[in-house]
């Protein structure tokens, strides 16, 4: 039997919660289109997205019709492109990015995730071409998005690549410099990254995933919020059993609407992502739920604590609703996505070292951070390094997506607009990590990681 209140709560976590399925992702592998000859791969990278992913636009808001349930963006993810640009002789992998975004446009998605390298223990040749080509395919596409993994647990951090990428996000945020530096907002460095992560910037199909599959991530800061307003006062037992209970209807909507893509799509379901993921409107806020728990502002003394028993709650509550729960799953804090954030960080309660203490217990790391355009590159590196190492010790992803806005300092406004929002311009350190970054090698994994 239906149950219409069942229905009348789904209705107003869509109207009044802003519940939504934040992304549908298509992860295509393009191992099949490695060539010794670097435009027949990109030919064959062209036709494989475009026959795969033709009629993904088409589905998902096909299903935002008839189930009522916004779904925002339509993606995909493919292949890193280091590991298959560099069967070719190119010494720039521009191309491939700009073949990518043809093939974004031509079957109508949000944005495209693989301009990626793998570099946690060391560069290939094809690893160090892409790196490299990072500043400017980001800068020449519109759609495309680039990730680099510089750590993992088991190998611990390759400091050369930490390094490395403080240059390149310098790089990207001058070549993009007239319009508030945006290609830094594509670019995410990571540690520990997932194969079958459904969010950009950081998505890509890694090789031990199938031929085609969808991943769903979801998001519902709104509804968490909504619920813990019911239960002002009630003790943290109360309010960990809501979010989970909350969690659960929100992920079950999720899976709902996974099944369907799959199905209509004819592509195996890969996993549920049952991330809480802001958007700068109000009443979507992350940093809000952690205010509703009793914080007069985000930042201040309890957040991490607060952020820890949300990530935690939103992790058991989800995981009982999906098949198959993956990607990041958790509380993202993106400053810039995420009006109560934008607020606190307005207001003098959040800064950039709180921020790094909270993404000890959040699920991704510094998402959406902007900083003066003049900072320095190993000061870049440091805070990557610094990321990294909460995510190898602590055994879980972690990323940095920090953009230096050029011409901006501390207490000025960056506009990126759309989803990503707006940025105040944190400071950071005036004292120097040069001499720290410029030693180069690898930070060795830690001793907790030899488990065979």
């Amino acid at each position: 039997m239906i149950n219409f209140q069942n229905i009348m709560e789904t209705i107003d976590m869509i109207e009044k919660e802003k519940l939504d399925i934040r992304t549908i992702t298509m992860g295509i592998s393009l191992l099949d289109c490695c060539d010794s000859d670097g435009a027949k791969s990109r030919m064959k990278i062209y036709e494989k997205i475009t026959r795969y992913a033709k009629n993904l636009v088409k589905v998902g808001c096909d299903i935002e019709t008839e189930y009522g349930i916004p779904i925002i963006n339509k993606r995909v993810s493919v292949t890193p492109i280091a590991l298959i640009a560099q069967a070719c002789g190119d010494n720039n992998y521009s191309a491939f990015a700009k073949i990518l975004d043809k093939a974004a446009d031509t079957v109508g998605i949000n944005f495209i995730g693989g301009f990626s390298a793998l570099v946690q223990k060391g560069y290939t040749k094809g690893d160090k071409i892409l790196l490299d080509s990072i500043p400017e395919a980001l800068a020449a596409t519109k759609k495309v998005c680039s990730s680099v993994n510089v750590a993992c647990t088991k190998s611990g951090i390759n400091m050369n690549a930490v390094r490395d990428m403080g240059e390149i996000i310098k790089k990207t945020a001058w070549l993009t410099r007239d319009n508030e530096s945006i290609g830094c907002a594509k670019l995410v460095v990571f540690a520990n990254a997932v194969e079958d992560n459904p969010f950009m910037a950081g998505a890509f199909h890694g090789i031990g995933e199938a031929e085609c599959v969808i991943n769903v991530g979801i998001s519902g800061p709104g509804v968490i919020k909504a619920a813990l307003e019911g239960i002002k006062g009630e003790s943290f037992d109360t309010v960990a059993e809501t979010i989970k209970k909350t969690a659960f209807k929100i992920t079950r909507a999720g899976q709902l609407i996974a099944n369907e893509a799959s199905a209509r799509l004819s592509v195996p379901l890969g996993i549920v992502d049952l991330s809480l993921a802001p958007t700068p409107a109000v009443g979507d806020s992350v940093a809000r739920i952690l205010e509703e728990m009793g914080l007069e502002s985000c930042g201040c003394h309890g957040t991490t604590a607060a952020l820890a028993l949300l990530n935690d709650a939103v992790k058991k509550g989800g995981v009982m609703a999906s098949c198959h729960v993956g990607g990041l799953s958790g509380a993202f804090i993106p400053v810039s996505e995420d009006e109560g954030m934008i607020n606190a960080v307005n207001m003098g309660s959040l800064n950039l070292e709180k921020l790094e203490a909270m993404t000890c217990v959040c699920s991704v790391g510094l998402d959406m951070v902007a900083v003066p355009g003049d900072t320095e590159a190993s000061t870049l590196s440091a805070i990557i390094a610094d990321e990294a190492a909460i995510g190898v010790i602590n055994n879980k992803t972690t990323g940095v997506r920090i953009i230096p806005v050029y011409g901006k300092k501390v207490g000025d406004l960056a506009e990126f607009g759309g989803l990503l929002g707006k940025a105040p311009i944190m400071p950071v350190s005036k004292y120097s990590s040069e001499a720290f970054i410029s030693r180069g090698g690898r930070i060795p994994a830690p001793i907790h990681s030899f488990k065979n």
